[in-house]
């Protein structure tokens, strides 16, 4: 067996890594052939179809952002979740995926509202609703489609290298 296979995780550990994780890393193709990175908070959704994973990011950010103009050009978007800071820590996952922008108020409001819970730790009251209202009107939700990935988790060498 290969160092590649004994460090794979399973779906559902991606998942569950997906779960526990807070931010992405999301690499557009930017308009001058470099890439363009920028972290971004993301929830996870029940995925549609045959799709690399059982569940789907989504995240949401400002209509006129760099990264909304370059996936408007060119879809193909890389994200990646990684923890770790010593060698045998690191696990991640990274989704070759293909983007879709929504502009539709309730599904912008909707991804917001995830958000909103998910990183307050709270129930999304009225005030919180307002919030995200006021902000789902200059925002669009990206829904990251999983064409591939590819997973690490280093704790399973159990420190041999």
């Amino acid at each position: 067996m290969s160092r590649r296979d004994l460090i794979r995780m399973s779906t559902e550990e991606a998942v569950a890594f997906l779960e526990s994780e807070r931010v992405l890393i999301c690499a557009t193709n930017g308009p001058d052939g470099w890439p363009h990175l920028m972290p971004l908070w993301y929830v996870l959704r029940e995925a549609a179809g045959d799709a690399a994973l059982p569940c789907e990011l989504w995240g949401w950010t400002y209509a006129a952002s760099q990264k909304v103009r370059n996936v408007e050009r060119d879809p193909h978007v890389t994200i990646a979740v990684e923890t770790g800071e010593q060698y045998q820590e690191l696990r991640g996952v990274m989704l070759k995926t293909r983007a879709e922008r929504h502009h539709e108020l309730d599904v912008v409001r909707g991804v917001g509202e995830q958000l909103f819970q998910r990183y307050s730790g709270a129930a999304v009251g009225d005030d919180f609703k307002q919030v995200v209202e006021a902000q789902a009107a200059k925002r669009v939700a990206l829904r990251f489609v999983a064409e591939s990935l590819a997973t690490w988790d280093h704790r399973k060498l159990g420190g041999v290298y």
